[in-house]
Order: structure tokens, then C-alpha cells, then sequence
């Protein structure tokens, strides 16, 4: 028997670009039971396009802007909590899975010889199409550590944090753990709500061959020292949530030295790229010292908005 696999969209201000994602949902080569889309108060027509054009998608529409975390939450809840889904795959309203994508993720993890009920999250390989970067998954090691080369090229393997977008969660894990934290309005809440599947005992599966199209606005490739990587210039109010996020899961979630220090070297290698390379450095670094702070005391929720 076949799982029921709902799919949620978090989209906000979409209207140009989401007919490509659903457009590559409808064709998967194993169908979706539903595709759900939850719209964050956009003010640009995604309702209407999406009423107009896909009729037979399920639309959540959000009185206000909760931020990704937000709408995560409230799109897990309808799918896993209220529709019973057996798994829920997320997405980013910028990402668009090839026709077996979600064949392959569920086929992954057919090899594991009785363990399947152990893996919780199935994630694909994320990677940015114009330069051809890969999001990788990672581990936990008080702290952000990339896998290996080898690990990469085997057919599955695991890791202890992954990107939400792309990802399948299974049913189990909602009841099991709650929803996302939507007081963390952006940024980190998909490792955070990793973390927490991976206290609870369960695996997180990922399988390289279901390669995931994922764009983050405008990103290029940038040189620092000893690394090439991906960047993309945030608007300050993104800068404050990323800041104060990482800043609260290291000195209240994961309280410990060694992950002190890795929050305060990662905060500070950022702020260094963001003096290098941001068109709006003294806004960014002034709302990445006010979440640091802001972080360290624990206040949550929602501080700014796109556009406030």
C-alpha cells in the first residue's frame, strides 16, 4: 500500500514564480494526494493566480505574515494533524523537484532492511542550478560540520540538520515532537526542528539522487579565505532573525562551551562577509548586534516584518 504524501508550499509575494513548483508537483511520477499551498498574506495576486490556475490546489491563506516558520507550522498542522498524511513534503515557493523526485526520496529509503520506521525526515540534495552549488545537509557537532566526499557519493546516508524545503516528514514526527517554532519567524527553524527530531530518537535519511532545484535570491559565488561559497545579500530585518536564532540555540536550546564558540566564530565570519560584500552593511550589522542580543535573552517572535 502507498503512503499518502501531502505536499506544503510556504509562499509569500509568489505569483511569478510558484506555477513552476506546482506545475512540477502535478507531474510527479508518484501523484501527491494533495498539494497545499499556505499563502503568507501576499499582496501580490498569489491567491487569485493560484484560484485562476489551479483550482485543485488547497490554499491556506494567513491573516498576516508569520514568516516562514509560521507558515510551516501551519501547514504541518493541516497536513499531518488534521488530513492525517502518512508524510508531508516542504517547500520553499523558489524550489522546483524534478518529475521522480519524490519517487526517489521514498524509494531511498526502501534498502534499510526494517529500519524505515526509524527514519522520521527523507531530505533530497538541494543545489543552486545557475552555479551549481550544493546546500549540503550537515552534521551536529556543537556545531555546523560538513559531510565528506565519500559520504556524499553513497546512495543514502544521514545527518543531523537539513534544509526544510524539499523535505518529506513523516506523520509520526508531528505528533510526536509538536510543530515547528514559530516564534522563530525565519532562518534556523528548520535545524532546530532537525534537532529536535534527532533527540527524539528518530533518523534523518538523505538521498543524493533526488537532486532538488532550490534558489535563494539573488546569489552568487564569492571568494573568502580558504573557501569559495555561495552568498546572498539579505535585507537587514532577515540579518537580525538569522543572528538571533543561531544566538538563542547556542546559549538556551544547546547550552554548552563548544557551541558558544562556534556561534560567536560563525556571527563573526558573517558579519565579515556581510562588511565585504552587502550593498547595506551598517543596517545588516546593526540588526545582526541587536538578534545576537536579543537572542541571548531569549526574546522571541516577531520583531520585523518584510517591508516594516
Amino acid at each position: 500500500m502507498y503512503p499518502s504524501v501531502g505536499s506544503v508550499t510556504l509562499a509569500y509575494n509568489a505569483a511569478h514564480v510558484l506555477p513552476g513548483q506546482i506545475d512540477a508537483l502535478l507531474q510527479q511520477t508518484h501523484p501527491l494526494q494533495e498539494i497545499i499551498v499556505v499563502d503568507n498574506a501576499s499582496s501580490d495576486g498569489t491567491g487569485a493566480m493560484l484560484a485562476k490556475s489551479y483550482p485543485q490546489v488547497t490554499v491556506l491563506r494567513m491573516p498576516e505574515n508569520l514568516g516562514a516558520a509560521g507558515a510551516w507550522a501551519a501547514g504541518l498542522s493541516y497536513a499531518a494533524l488534521e488530513k492525517r498524511h502518512d508524510w508531508v513534503w516542504n517547500f520553499d515557493f523558489d524550489s522546483v523537484p524534478r518529475a521522480d523526485s519524490l519517487a526517489k526520496l521514498l524509494g531511498g529509503i526502501g534498502s534499510l532492511n526494517g529500519m524505515q520506521s526509524e527514519v522520521g525526515i527523507i531530505a533530497p540534495m538541494p543545489v543552486h542550478q545557475e552555479t551549481r552549488t550544493y546546500y549540503l545537509p550537515l552534521f551536529w557537532r556543537d556545531g555546523f560540520v560538513q559531510p565528506s566526499v565519500e559520504q556524499m557519493r553513497e546512495p543514502l546516508w544521514f545527518a543531523d540538520l537539513v534544509m526544510t524545503s524539499g523535505s518529506l516528514v513523516r506523520r509520526e514526527v508531528v505528533e510526536s515532537i509538536g510543530l515547528p517554532r514559530a516564534d522563530f519567524f525565519m532562518d534556523f527553524v528548520d535545524y532546530e526542528y532537525s534537532l529536535r527530531a534527532r533527540a527524539h530518537g528518530y533518523k534523518i535519511a538523505v538521498v543524493p539522487a533526488a537532486e532538488l532545484g532550490h534558489e535563494v535570491g539573488d546569489a552568487r559565488r564569492v571568494w573568502l579565505p580558504g573557501q569559495h561559497r555561495l552568498w546572498t545579500s539579505y535585507a537587514p530585518w532577515r540579518e537580525y532573525y538569522n543572528s538571533r536564532n543561531i544566538a538563542y540555540a547556542g546559549w538556551h536550546l544547546y547550552p554548552n562551551r563548544g557551541t558558544k564558540r562556534f556561534v560567536l566564530k560563525h556571527l563573526v565570519r558573517h558579519a565579515g562577509a556581510v562588511v565585504l560584500f552587502s550593498s547595506r552593511k551598517t543596517a545588516c550589522i546593526g540588526k545582526m548586534i541587536q538578534g545576537v542580543w536579543d537572542g541571548y535573552r531569549a526574546k522571541m517572535g516577531i520583531r520585523f516584518r518584510p517591508g516594516g
